[in-house]
Protein backbone atom coordinates (compact mmCIF):
# COMPACT_ATOMS: atom_id res chain seq x y z
CA UNK A 1 0.00 0.00 0.00
CA UNK A 2 1.26 3.47 -0.73
CA UNK A 3 1.01 6.52 1.51
CA UNK A 4 1.13 10.26 0.99
CA UNK A 5 2.00 13.12 3.28
CA UNK A 6 0.27 16.45 2.93
CA UNK A 7 -0.71 19.52 4.90
CA UNK A 8 -3.59 18.92 7.30
CA UNK A 9 -7.01 20.48 6.70
CA UNK A 10 -10.10 21.00 8.82
CA UNK A 11 -11.47 17.78 7.29
CA UNK A 12 -8.70 15.84 9.09
CA UNK A 13 -9.63 17.05 12.58
CA UNK A 14 -11.58 13.98 13.67
CA UNK A 15 -8.79 11.60 12.66
CA UNK A 16 -6.08 13.82 14.17
CA UNK A 17 -8.03 13.91 17.44
CA UNK A 18 -8.45 10.12 17.54
CA UNK A 19 -4.73 9.57 16.95
CA UNK A 20 -3.71 12.15 19.56
CA UNK A 21 -6.08 10.64 22.11
CA UNK A 22 -4.54 7.21 21.49
CA UNK A 23 -1.17 8.75 22.38
CA UNK A 24 -2.66 10.16 25.58
CA UNK A 25 -4.29 6.86 26.51
CA UNK A 26 -1.17 4.80 25.76
CA UNK A 27 1.02 7.03 27.96
CA UNK A 28 3.94 6.85 25.53
CA UNK A 29 4.21 10.27 23.92
CA UNK A 30 2.76 13.07 26.02
CA UNK A 31 2.33 14.20 29.60
CA UNK A 32 -1.18 15.31 28.66
CA UNK A 33 -3.83 13.22 30.42
CA UNK A 34 -7.06 14.92 29.33
CA UNK A 35 -8.46 13.62 26.07
CA UNK A 36 -8.86 16.26 23.38
CA UNK A 37 -12.15 17.04 21.70
CA UNK A 38 -12.62 17.65 17.99
CA UNK A 39 -13.53 21.26 18.81
CA UNK A 40 -10.25 21.78 20.71
CA UNK A 41 -8.30 20.21 17.82
CA UNK A 42 -10.08 22.47 15.34
CA UNK A 43 -9.21 25.55 17.41
CA UNK A 44 -5.60 24.34 17.63
CA UNK A 45 -5.35 23.90 13.86
CA UNK A 46 -7.01 27.14 12.75
CA UNK A 47 -5.23 29.33 15.30
CA UNK A 48 -1.74 28.34 14.14
CA UNK A 49 0.49 30.80 12.35
CA UNK A 50 1.04 29.83 8.72
CA UNK A 51 4.66 28.85 9.31
CA UNK A 52 3.77 26.27 11.97
CA UNK A 53 2.64 23.46 9.74
CA UNK A 54 0.67 20.34 10.56
CA UNK A 55 1.19 17.40 8.22
CA UNK A 56 -0.72 14.15 7.96
CA UNK A 57 0.15 10.82 6.40
CA UNK A 58 -2.72 8.97 4.76
CA UNK A 59 -3.28 5.70 2.96
CA UNK A 60 -4.71 5.34 -0.56
CA UNK A 61 -8.24 5.34 0.87
CA UNK A 62 -7.67 8.79 2.37
CA UNK A 63 -7.52 7.53 5.94
CA UNK A 64 -5.17 9.60 8.10
CA UNK A 65 -2.85 7.28 9.98
CA UNK A 66 -0.56 9.84 11.58
CA UNK A 67 0.16 13.51 12.00
CA UNK A 68 3.08 15.73 12.89
CA UNK A 69 3.40 19.41 13.65
CA UNK A 70 5.96 22.15 13.90
CA UNK A 71 5.14 24.18 16.99
CA UNK A 72 6.48 27.37 18.48
CA UNK A 73 9.49 26.71 20.68
CA UNK A 74 9.43 30.12 22.31
CA UNK A 75 7.58 33.30 21.40
CA UNK A 76 10.68 35.52 21.67
CA UNK A 77 11.90 36.57 18.23
CA UNK A 78 15.44 35.33 18.91
CA UNK A 79 14.04 31.78 18.78
CA UNK A 80 12.14 32.20 15.50
CA UNK A 81 14.48 29.72 13.79
CA UNK A 82 13.68 26.95 16.26
CA UNK A 83 10.62 24.75 15.93
CA UNK A 84 9.38 22.23 18.49
CA UNK A 85 7.85 19.14 16.89
CA UNK A 86 5.18 16.59 17.71
CA UNK A 87 4.56 13.29 15.90
CA UNK A 88 1.81 10.72 16.45
CA UNK A 89 1.00 7.50 14.57
CA UNK A 90 -2.24 5.53 14.82
CA UNK A 91 -1.94 2.80 17.45
CA UNK A 92 -2.18 -0.26 15.19
CA UNK A 93 0.29 1.08 12.63
CA UNK A 94 3.22 2.08 14.82
CA UNK A 95 6.55 0.48 14.00
CA UNK A 96 5.82 0.10 10.28
CA UNK A 97 7.83 3.04 8.94
CA UNK A 98 5.01 5.59 8.86
CA UNK A 99 6.70 7.76 11.50
CA UNK A 100 9.88 7.76 9.43
CA UNK A 101 8.04 8.93 6.30
CA UNK A 102 6.16 11.59 8.21
CA UNK A 103 9.26 12.84 10.00
CA UNK A 104 11.16 13.14 6.69
CA UNK A 105 8.31 15.20 5.26
CA UNK A 106 8.18 17.39 8.37
CA UNK A 107 11.92 18.08 8.21
CA UNK A 108 11.63 19.01 4.53
CA UNK A 109 8.71 21.35 5.29
CA UNK A 110 10.66 22.94 8.16
CA UNK A 111 13.50 23.71 5.76
CA UNK A 112 11.05 25.16 3.22
CA UNK A 113 9.72 27.64 5.79
CA UNK A 114 13.22 28.62 6.97
CA UNK A 115 13.59 26.87 10.29
CA UNK A 116 17.22 26.49 11.36
CA UNK A 117 16.67 23.83 14.00
CA UNK A 118 14.02 21.43 15.29
CA UNK A 119 13.75 20.24 18.88
CA UNK A 120 11.53 17.75 20.63
CA UNK A 121 10.83 16.27 24.04
CA UNK A 122 10.25 12.55 24.50
CA UNK A 123 9.98 10.23 27.45
CA UNK A 124 13.39 8.95 28.48
CA UNK A 125 12.15 5.35 28.16
CA UNK A 126 10.66 5.85 24.66
CA UNK A 127 13.41 3.89 22.93
CA UNK A 128 11.53 3.35 19.66
CA UNK A 129 10.76 7.07 19.41
CA UNK A 130 14.35 8.05 20.13
CA UNK A 131 15.57 5.53 17.53
CA UNK A 132 13.23 7.06 14.94
CA UNK A 133 14.50 10.57 15.61
CA UNK A 134 18.14 9.49 15.62
CA UNK A 135 17.62 7.77 12.26
CA UNK A 136 16.81 11.20 10.80
CA UNK A 137 19.79 12.95 12.37
CA UNK A 138 18.47 14.13 15.73
CA UNK A 139 20.82 13.90 18.69
CA UNK A 140 20.10 13.66 22.38
CA UNK A 141 20.86 16.93 24.14
CA UNK A 142 20.11 15.73 27.65
CA UNK A 143 17.44 14.53 30.01
CA UNK A 144 15.36 16.57 32.40
CA UNK A 145 15.01 14.52 35.56
CA UNK A 146 11.52 14.35 37.04
CA UNK A 147 10.29 16.93 34.51
CA UNK A 148 6.58 16.22 34.67
CA UNK A 149 3.96 14.15 36.41
CA UNK A 150 2.16 11.31 34.66
CA UNK A 151 -0.25 9.11 36.57
CA UNK A 152 1.00 10.47 39.87
CA UNK A 153 4.69 9.81 39.20
CA UNK A 154 7.46 12.12 38.05
CA UNK A 155 8.92 11.12 34.68
CA UNK A 156 12.17 11.98 32.94
CA UNK A 157 12.01 13.77 29.59
CA UNK A 158 14.78 13.60 27.00
CA UNK A 159 15.43 16.59 24.75
CA UNK A 160 16.58 16.02 21.17
CA UNK A 161 17.56 18.38 18.37
CA UNK A 162 18.59 18.56 14.75
CA UNK A 163 20.28 21.44 12.95
CA UNK A 164 18.72 21.75 9.51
Amino acid sequence: MSYITREATINDISQITIIYNEGIEDRIATLETNLRTDEASKDWLISREKRYKVLVIEDTKGIVIGWASINSFNSRCCYSGVGDISLYIKRGLRGRGMGNRLLKALILRAKEVDFHKLVLSTFENNESGKALYKSQGFREVGTYKEQGILDGKFVNVTIMEIIL
